[in-house]
């Protein structure tokens, strides 16, 4: 067995079946390897893209993606993903290829310090070789998927990947270790003298998938329920408890209902996500897998242990209490619907429109995935996934482009779901070439695009100082063109009527991209 066949091997066996990459001559044996263990290979059209499509393979299964690039440009162009992932707290293992070793040290044609390159944006970095493929695979695979997961780094010299290794004896390590609770008696006194508490949780609650196990401690407790963005579904908004989502659209009013609690237990929260400083002053109760080591918030008591377990020991040793009054979370939630269309124009299609009209043309269990930008902050607030890794956003690193990437992957995985994509019209620019990956794929996703001709985030803060609109406006897009020249179907609509049309039009293997004509005015009034 060959280093290239032992490492497709190993991923296999780790029920990793898909590598997303573009590939160089030191990839040839990998991907021959690949080839050998029946695993499937997108051909992105650039390293970045393929990154952040093995970001959401990653985000969907909880199995680490795979990215693969060539040396020198192909790493550096890998970089971005690498680092999104990491804030992220998504597994992947990226895998680059470099020259052979003899002339690493004196060679300088397209030769980069890999190691030295992604150290900064990676949990581990490593150069594969015959006589540690195993031992490198091995702790590469436990580190991206470890409590808080993310991306690790590969280098594999294009002198190694073709050798014979020195050891083929294989052992794919536990996916988590399991422990018990944590100690809670503490934790018991606090919630127990709570009047009006309330349970945030966030990206390691969804990975763990303790969304019943918060129910359970809401119900019991009657603490109301705020989600961070990235694990939007995993406990559901029509539950009367649930009280929003913080940092997004309307997050004065958020931030306003956390400081009015006596009580904050923030169950799998990643301070990662928080845009606004934290500000609040209840006290709060830090309950994860991983110690408070952050200190963006503080915390007088932390309760460090597996999660699911650790909440279901709480819902079974404190006593039933009230908490909020449910007509209180609903006054709160009827505020913060009605925040949510705040500065919206009549007669024109405002960005809350877009997403209103969405919600009711869509199917309950769609797969949908935001870019980043303004029209994110209102996705993030209204969008009511059907469950969990039904909403994919980067809310760490924050990358423009992850949208279409994302949803690319996501319908590749669930060609049987509905899946659409909301971005704009900055984000598409840059990774609209991708469209011709999906279309020659025949995945009939929907991609819906914020069409302002402006990159509005930093826009608002140009007119919020009076300073003209310098370098943030982009040229009109023609949508029916750019979408026929990738080979998909495109139309531009202006109005409610003509969006839902479109968005309720049954694709088929073909791409639809939608470009929604909006009235930007209103972020004025929401930002």
């Amino acid at each position: 067995m060959n280093v290239s066949d032992y490492m497709a091997r190993y991923l296999r066996s780790s029920g990793i079946d898909t590598i997303f990459g573009y590939p160089g001559d030191p990839s040839v044996e990998f991907l021959e390897g690949c080839r050998r263990e029946e695993m499937s290979f997108v051909l992105a059209r650039r390293e970045g893209t393929a990154g952040l499509m093995a970001e959401a393979y990653g985000m969907l299964t909880g199995r680490p993606g795979v990215a693969l690039s060539t040396l020198g440009p192909g790493s550096t162009n890998l970089v971005n993903a690498v680092a999104n992932a990491t804030l992220d707290r998504t597994p992947m293992i990226a895998i680059s290829g470099q020259i052979d070793t003899k002339r690493m040290p004196t060679f300088t044609h397209q030769v980069v310090n890999q190691d030295a390159l992604f150290s900064p944006v990676s949990k581990y970095v490593a150069t594969v070789g015959a006589n540690n493929v195993g031992d490198v695979m091995r702790k590469a695979h436990r580190t991206a998927i470890a409590p808080r997961p993310g991306a690790v780094h590969l280098t594999t010299p294009a002198d190694v990947v073709g050798a014979e290794v020195v050891n083929d004896a294989m052992s794919v390590p536990p996916v988590r270790a399991v422990g018990g609770p944590a100690d809670t008696a503490e934790a018991v006194q606090q919630i127990r003298a709570a009047r009006r508490p309330v349970i945030l949780f966030g990206i390691s609650a969804m990975q763990r998938d303790a969304g019943a196990e918060l129910v359970a401690l809401a119900e019991r407790i009657g603490a109301a329920i705020v989600a961070a963005p990235m694990a939007k579904g995993t406990v559901s908004e029509e539950h009367p408890l649930f009280a929003g989502t913080l940092d997004m659209a309307c997050n004065q009013i958020m931030w306003d209902f956390l400081d009015s609690a006596d009580l904050i237990l923030c169950a799998g929260f990643d301070a990662v996500e928080l845009i606004k400083p934290w500000s609040v002053s209840p006290p709060v109760i830090h309950i994860d897998e991983v110690p408070n080591t952050d200190q963006i918030y503080a915390a007088g008591l932390e309760l460090v242990g597996d999660l699911p377990l650790t909440l279901a020991a709480l819902a079974d040793t404190v006593a039933d209490a009230p908490g909020w009054p449910l007509a209180d979370v609903a006054a709160h939630r009827e505020a913060l619907g009605a925040a949510f269309d705040d500065g919206r124009v009549a007669g024109v299609l405002n960005p809350s429109d877009v997403i209103r009209i969405a919600r009711g043309a869509v199917a309950g269990d769609a797969i949908v995935t935001t870019d980043v930008g303004s029209h994110k902050l209102l996705v993030g607030q209204g969008w009511r996934p059907g469950g969990p890794r039904r909403l994919l956003m980067t809310n760490g690193l924050s990358s423009m482009g992850f949208s279409l990437p994302a949803a690319i992957t996501a319908k590749m995985l669930n060609r049987g779901t509905e899946v659409v994509c909301f971005t704009g019209d900055g984000g598409l620019a840059m990774v609209q070439s991708e469209l011709a990956l999906a279309a020659s794929m025949k995945l009939g996703l929907k991609v819906v695009v914020f069409l302002d001709n402006s990159l509005n985030r930093i826009e608002l803060k140009q007119m919020a100082r009076q300073y003209a609109s310098t370098g943030t406006r982009i040229d009109p897009i023609d949508v029916g063109g750019l979408a026929g020249a990738m080979g998909c179907d495109g139309v531009e609509v202006e109005d409610e009527t003509a969006l839902g049309d479109a968005l309720s039009t049954r694709t088929t293997d073909r791409p639809l991209v939608i470009g929604a004509r909006i009235d930007p005015a209103q972020y004025v009034a929401q930002f």
